[in-house]
């Protein structure tokens, strides 16, 4: 394997954090939590990181209870094989059980390698067709937005939209489609065929706004699923995080979160009728709050209709009507729209201090 096995060990006494931070650093997806002697207790990845999120588990709980927690999930133990499994095997077992990782052990069960899909199956391309949503006016951000698409405002030494495709190619997906409306010349002067910038662009030009799905009825429904995602975003999102997750939900449609907390400055009175019940001092909530990412299954083509204004929200709600599965999937990486002129502030910042 490319990476050193201890760069995937943790301890069951490590904080679900630290298992984070390892996931992080060794860029795998996964961290391996094993006992003084290197046998392996469980194993903790990047999908199981994002739905403790959305479960509300306090990061700083040691890992033992995210694996206390699986145990009563459909997947309570790890997929592994023995060291010397051969690559047609591990293949076979990585399909059957739609893993991407495998834990390779010793005959007293220490872990020895780890066998990953990436590596079995070095293919780059994503099979993903993305559409980035470059149609809007962007009236909050005027006047900067007055002889440019906001997708085309500067960020740094670049074109916002230009990091968007420069990051769609980086994870590996090459055909992009580009909804257009307001000042469209500019983005396609920029553009062109996308040849210059690694991916084949296309446009789809809306005569009149469509919301933030409509767009998408002019188009024909895809082989593969699409990622569709708002021209506004910077973000360092793993796409291809999301698509395995999207896969192992067996989502028609998932949506990516971002956590939002909202803090209260006051006590907050609980009452019934005339009398008091109790009182909260400046209580905080959180929420989960759209973070303008999809991944859309081709199935899910037929229920947008053509030519017709129809928001992101409408196609939410009639699935959910149609009891088609939705999933969400919180982004744990850097993410921030550029809606306000502050957004647009701090996005100049955070490339400046490669906080991006």
């Amino acid at each position: 394997m490319m990476i050193e096995l201890k760069q995937l060990l943790v301890s069951p006494n490590n904080s679900i954090q630290e298992v984070m931070t390892c996931i992080d650093r060794n860029a795998k997806g996964i961290a391996l939590v094993v006992d003084k002697k290197r046998r392996l207790l469980g194993t903790v990845t990047d999908g199981d990181l994002r739905r403790a999120i959305l479960a509300r588990v306090n990061f700083e709980s040691p890992v033992s209870e995210l694996l206390t927690h699986k145990s009563s999930s459909p997947y309570p133990k790890p997929v592994t094989a023995p060291v010397g499994t051969d690559r047609p095997t591990l293949l076979q077992l990585m399909q059957k059980h739609r893993v991407r990782h495998v834990p390779l052990l010793d005959s007293a069960g220490r872990v020895v390698d780890l066998a990953t899909l990436d590596e079995l199956l070095p293919d780059p391309v994503l099979p993903v067709r993305a559409v980035i949503m470059a149609g809007g006016f962007g009236t909050r951000l005027h006047p900067l937005t007055e002889q440019l698409p906001k997708s085309m405002l500067p960020v740094g030494d670049r074109p916002l939209m230009e990091r968007i495709i420069n990051q769609l190619r980086q994870a590996g997906i090459q055909r992009v489609s580009v909804t257009t409306h307001h000042m469209s010349e500019k983005i396609v002067e920029h553009f062109g065929d996308g040849s210059d910038f690694g991916v084949e662009l296309n446009y789809i030009t809306e005569d009149r706004p469509l919301g933030t799905a409509g767009a998408l009825g002019l188009m024909k429904a895809p082989q593969e699923p699409m990622l569709v995602i708002n021209g506004d975003i910077l973000t360092q999102v793993n796409f291809r995080a999301m698509l395995d997750y999207h896969r192992e939900h067996k989502a028609d449609l998932t949506v990516a979160v971002r956590k939002y907390d909202l803090d209260v400055p006051y006590g907050v009175i609980e009452s019934d009728g005339s009398f008091v019940q109790g009182l909260t001092e400046k209580p905080s909530f959180s929420f989960f709050v759209n973070a303008g990412i999809y991944l859309l299954e081709s199935a899910v083509h037929h229920y947008i209709p053509n030519g017709q204004h129809f928001d992101m929200t409408d196609l939410i709600q009639r699935l959910l009507e149609e009891k088609r599965p939705v999933a969400n999937f919180p982004i744990v990486e850097y993410w921030l729209d550029i809606g306000q002129p502050a957004d647009y502030d701090q996005a100049q910042k955070d490339v400046q201090n490669g906080s991006f």
